[in-house]
């Protein structure tokens, strides 16, 4: 079980750790809009919504990212394709202010278009969302390009993460050939963590850790684990996270109460970055998920934005809790 000595264990061990990252790099970017100028547009007679800020962050992978950073990792290597455009300018611009993180296995093509999450806030409630991802197959040259830089990659971080974000099959950067190079390296190093995350593709892997929700699991976690040869972690939101190994072993770690209104956007990979740092410091699964959760915890509290958790809210956030429970 977790415990205060546990959680000081994994944070301290953070800014010494080296993690990379392989998936599809978003931009998330958010317009605030002021419904008091709202204006008719001459044009059309439409309502035109009127922009009084813009906030630009790494999102999908970068969401990932960001955490990992937050939570004190030293050093963050992601490997990606991004577009040469002014969604890709604007997203170099947000990476530089993440601390820790290494951009030279960035690949930038102008054969790719940046994908962007464009969200439209009002009173911190977000709109409906306009999406801008490629829909066409990943080029076999930029594919050649992530897999020469691959070795090289996970020869120099101690945990890689895996991020499939885009659903339109190898029209990302975790394409077939990608995903059966990244297992084949796993599958040669054990004991080596490789965690994958995949909107629709998770029971392709083979011989690493993944993390689905229920739905992405096909709400059998056992039968996942045994169909990918590797530990499974199914977040099942304010139910926490159920775990299970292909031997047969599967057990229920229960979230911590959240009051107040919450914005789960973004609680799935706060969670990956809460299982990445807890192996990182030798934990066994259930610490991790328990160290999740609690990650967790604190990013569902952020409103309108995708939320990351510090070490001082880590450390402020187990107080309550272990106070709570007496």
């Amino acid at each position: 079980m977790l415990n205060t000595d546990g959680v000081e264990r994994i944070l301290a061990r953070l800014p010494a750790a080296r993690v990379g990252l392989v998936g599809d790099l978003f931009l998330d970017r958010y317009l605030d809009i002021d419904p008091a100028l709202d204006e008719p547009s001459v044009e059309t007679g439409l309502t035109a919504y009127q922009v009084v800020g813009v906030r630009n962050f790494p999102g999908a992978l970068g969401t990932v990212m960001n955490n990992l950073s937050s939570l004190g990792v030293g050093h963050i290597v992601p490997l990606t394709i991004i577009g040469d455009d002014g969604e890709g300018y604007e997203l170099r611009q947000a990476l530089s202010r993440v601390r820790g993180v290494d951009p030279s296995f960035v690949i930038v093509s102008g054969e790719r278009r940046t994908p962007t999450y464009t969200k439209p806030m009002v009173a911190g409630r977000e709109l409906n969302r306009i999406d801008l991802k490629n829909r066409t197959p990943t080029p076999s040259h930029l594919e050649d390009a992530v897999l020469a830089r691959l070795p090289g990659l996970i020869a120099s971080v101690d945990a890689l993460v895996v991020l499939d974000q885009v659903s339109e099959a190898n029209c990302g950067v975790v394409t077939t050939r990608i995903r059966t190079a990244i297992c084949a390296a796993a599958a040669s190093r054990p004991g080596y963590f490789v965690l994958a995350d995949s909107r629709t593709r998770i029971g392709e892997f083979r011989y690493v850790t993944v993390k689905p929700n229920e739905a992405e699991c096909g709400f059998d976690p056992l039968g996942l684990a045994r169909r990918v040869g590797g530990l499974v972690f199914c977040t099942r939101g304010e139910r926490g996270i159920e775990f299970a190994q292909p031997g047969g072993m599967v057990a229920s770690v229960p979230g911590y109460p959240v009051s107040g209104p919450i914005d789960v956007c973004g609680a799935g990979d706060s969670c990956t970055a809460g299982l990445v740092a807890a192996h990182l410091a030798g934990c066994h699964a259930h610490e991790a998920a328990e160290f999740a959760n609690l990650v967790a915890s604190i990013t569902v509290s952020q409103l309108g934005t995708t939320g990351t958790a510090t070490p001082a809210q880590v450390r402020a956030r187990w107080a309550e809790v272990s106070a709570a429970a007496g």
